[in-house]
């Protein structure tokens, strides 16, 4: 098998673009959708919170997204090589890269753990084993799971297996192929789940809190804490988190697109369709939590301990039934986001170092797999490590490295790099390049918003994320 796919002229296009929508938006669309947007909404007060993440989504996703396509379509590269072919002769961005790989691998090191608790909570669904249990026994389920090692090894890595095989397979016929099929599923489920929640009595309320803003609830919480501070970075985190920008995930699918459409557009039909999903994740599990009496703040175990408990309300062949549909759901959701970064990693070698896909999907695969063991060890053998303070764990820490500083961090990156004149990309070059083809047309007048308020917003939230972190 060749390098064709990563050979700059040579590199494979994408079927469809259909296929280039429907991979970038499964890229987006994963755990930060389904499962931590729903819980995110509920700690810091529903609809107010949603306008807050959608302002952030606009002012800061659209533009940064639409120039992670332009560096990724320019060079015809991945963050590995895509800043070394574009870069002014004698300048350092290409250091960045390295950042951006770390930034790949510690992303699917907590990734993949999760995703393996979205399959192994499929298969306890099937079982019947949250059939006629109470809440205690939910909980004693989900902390069981957590404590035992073998078992979350087992599921990492067979998701992991499950992602390099996909990969190995090639662009068209592996990762586009599989992942039409599995985001079209993904989208036909979650509209028959929404519609279900409609018929549930007591949901109303729940409607209400999740669409009617009370603006007081992004300033103070129910106890009179002052939190605004938490909530704007909550909403911050969650646009950079959902997108996957500033690492250059989204990069290199724009290194394998035409040059037939505009990059804006297709950024802005992406993240819509990332939002959308998110907003009807968002409109099954709230209103399902308020029908049921479940807490929507229960906070990341939303997914594993209040909502089972959702489903067994349904009955035996309710709880089976819809249970199983939303686990197959969460599944397809974060597997579509880890086949677009498990793509993303095998450039690298393939790129570096010349490397076959499959020759760099196995060396991958078994990296991979013991990167991601200390996460799945942070529950259970090394549980005792609370990098973060008490209550924190492994995958905690490295959720802050991503989150709180190499998204942001290489949003900036990736913005200074088309918006400065001198020793730098250049402005010009990132307006060819983004409006080229048909489509939405990047403004010349974000010139000044994009060289100066957007690094400056960048740092001072990023900067206001840290010190949140640290005063707690």
């Amino acid at each position: 098998m060749n390098n064709k796919s990563f050979s700059g002229e040579g590199r494979e296009k994408f079927a469809s673009r259909l296929g280039f929508v429907l991979i970038s938006a499964g890229c987006a669309i994963g755990l930060g959708n389904v499962w931590r947007f729903p819980y995110i909404v509920g700690q810091y007060g529903g609809a107010a919170f949603i306008l807050l993440y959608l302002l952030f989504l606009v002012i800061f996703g659209l533009p940064i997204m639409t120039m992670e396509f332009s560096v990724g379509r320019a060079s015809g590269k991945s963050i590995a090589d895509s800043f070394r072919v574009l870069e002014p002769k004698g300048t350092k961005w290409h250091w960045f890269g390295w950042v951006g790989m770390l930034g790949n691998y510690m992303l699917m090191m907590f990734y993949t753990t999760i995703t393996g608790w979205m399959f192994i909570y499929l298969v306890k669904m099937l079982k019947g084993d949250f059939v006629s249990v109470d809440t205690t026994q939910i909980t004693q389920q989900f902390e069981l799971m957590k404590a035992n090692p073998l078992l979350l090894a087992g599921a990492m890595a067979l998701v992991t297996a499950v992602g390099f095989l996909i990969c190995s397979f090639g662009l068209k016929n592996g990762v586009e192929k599989i992942t039409k099929v599995m985001m079209l599923a993904l989208l036909t489920i979650i509209v028959v789940l929404a519609i279900y929640v409609m018929t549930l009595s007591g949901a109303g309320e729940g409607y209400k809190y999740y669409l009617i803003p009370d603006f007081n609830k992004l300033f103070y919480s129910a106890e009179g804490k002052f939190i605004f501070g938490d909530v704007v970075f909550a909403a911050l985190g969650q646009a950079f988190f959902t997108l996957s920008i500033g690492m250059g995930s989204m990069a290199i699918f724009g290194s394998h697109i035409s040059k037939d459409r505009r990059l804006l557009g297709e950024a802005t039909t992406i993240a819509a369709l990332d939002t959308g999903v998110a907003f009807v994740a968002g409109l099954i599990v709230i209103p399902a939590c308020f029908a049921f009496g479940v807490d929507q703040k229960a906070g990341p175990g939303l997914i594993f301990e209040a909502l089972p408990a959702v489903f067994n309300s349904m009955g035996p062949v309710g709880c089976v039934v819809w249970g199983s549909l939303f686990f197959v759901f969460m599944l397809f959701a974060a597997l579509s986001t880890v086949v677009a970064v498990f793509e993303n990693i095998i450039s690298f070698g393939c790129e570096l170092w010349g490397w076959s896909r499959r020759k760099s999907c196995l060396i991958n695969f078994g990296l991979m797999v013991v990167l991601a063991l200390p996460c799945v060890f942070g529950f259970n053998i090394l549980s005792g490590i609370t990098p973060l303070g008490a209550g924190s764990n492994l995958m905690d820490l490295e959720d802050f490295i991503i989150s709180n500083n190499i998204l942001p961090l290489g949003s900036l990156v990736y913005v200074l790099f088309c918006a400065l004149d001198k020793k730098a990309w250049g402005w010009n070059q990132f307006l060819t390049e983004a409006n080229t083809g048909k489509g939405l047309k990047f403004p010349k007048a974000l010139r000044f918003y994009c060289k100066w308020i957007l690094p400056i917003l960048l740092i001072v939230l990023w900067a206001q994320g840290i010190l949140t972190i640290l005063i707690k």
